[in-house]
């Protein structure tokens, strides 16, 4: 079985997508767009600019995020404005002319890549998406596993663990959190807080796997992402029975100056504890830089097998987003058809088998 354990269904962008409003949405969209890999244009004459007229130098929680007319544009992009000039971002493929990507196209996107199974991912710049992926997941039948989400940093209040429960009601049974969700409130506490206790105690009560983005804010530097991975690291110290999915895998800025892998002693350690794994992942975010089919992320991967094992490693595509830079069928094919170094049963594991053990797909849900 192939598993895509990073996809995306996407309600259209020009509403709430869940939230309580429309301008509640483009605040986590704004945010996310400050540190994006995606190329930025003046939408006068094409010219390549970049995101920095969207926050602040000196604040990068939201209380940083300049007022630019976000919005919503077509062909895959996000507009805004400064100074009476405008400008957008490429942020989805060009051929997207709606900001949608319905379960439908979903599907079918997976039959012509030969995927059998996706896990959707979604934070809050995708809106409140509870409800539709467990829609999703009702849906498509044995295709597709669904997270849930909460506002991350309240994630352990009576309001977000009513939440919780009412999504593990809706038959979802991971948890995407973006640790840029601190933003939000100013990194005022961060995932080690005692406020945040209940949250994962619930988690591991229910059994409810953590997929986590580790962020390197506020800071947005090497020591940033250490100190929040290792403020992860004691999120699992206390609660040992979480299951934790690394989204993105780990920082190639940070910790690959030389081609390969540099990680520190301590960075090491909390990847290689035994609950959790990491995705494979690097055409979305360095697609780019690299042509296909991408030998610097081969040197990357066999990295990876030779420190972590292949048994906490998972393939992931970041689709829709990916088709920016290579086709749905080449994300998994730089990987299956390129990675000659692992062995078979060390491919099976990386593009499906470790995602059903994790997961639980295939089981029935209590």
């Amino acid at each position: 079985m192939i598993v895509d354990c990073h996809y995306h269904v996407i309600q259209h962008w020009v509403g709430h997508c869940g939230h309580s409003s429309r301008e509640l949405h483009m605040k986590y969209m704004q945010k996310m767009l400050t540190r994006t890999v995606a190329e930025a244009y003046r939408s006068q004459d094409g010219a390549k600019t970049d995101t920095r007229a969207l926050f602040s130098n000196d604040d990068n929680g939201w209380s940083g995020l300049n007022d630019v007319s976000l919005r919503i544009g077509r062909n895959g992009q996000i507009e805004f404005s400064v100074d009476g000039e405008d400008y957008y971002i490429q942020y989805m493929p060009v051929g997207m002319q709606e900001m949608v990507a319905p379960p439908e196209q979903m599907s079918a996107q997976m039959t012509y890549a030969g995927v059998d199974h996706c896990i959707l991912q979604a934070g809050g710049s995708y809106g409140a998406m509870n409800d539709f992926h467990a829609f999703t997941q009702n849906q498509s039948g044995s295709r597709v596993t669904g997270q849930m989400w909460v506002d991350e940093p309240n994630g352990g209040t009576p309001e977000g663990l009513a939440e919780i429960e009412r999504a593990y009601g809706l038959g979802l049974r991971a948890l995407f959190f973006s640790g840029d969700g601190f933003a939000r409130y100013g990194f005022a506490w961060g995932l080690d807080d005692a406020q945040m206790d209940p949250l994962w105690a619930k988690m591991e009560e229910l059994g409810i796997v953590l997929c986590i983005e580790v962020p390197a804010g506020p800071t947005y530097d090497k020591a940033g992402y250490i100190k929040n991975l290792l403020a992860l690291g004691t999120v699992m110290d206390r609660f040992p029975g979480i299951q934790v999915h690394v989204s993105m895998g780990p920082p190639v800025q940070h910790f690959s100056a030389d081609g390969g892998w540099n990680f520190p002693d301590e960075v090491l350690a909390v990847y290689r504890r035994d609950q959790l794994a990491m995705e494979v992942m690097f055409p979305i975010t360095w697609g780019g830089r690299w042509d296909y089919p991408y030998p610097e992320a081969q040197i990357l991967i066999r990295g990876m097998r030779d420190l972590f094992g292949a048994e906490k490693l998972m393939w992931g595509s970041d689709m829709p987003n990916v088709e920016r830079f290579c086709t749905y069928r080449q994300s998994l094919e730089y990987l299956r058809g390129y990675c000659t170094f692992l062995a078979g049963s060390e491919m099976d594991a990386i593009l499906g088998g470790n995602a059903v053990r994790i997961y639980g797909i295939g089981a029935t849900k209590a």
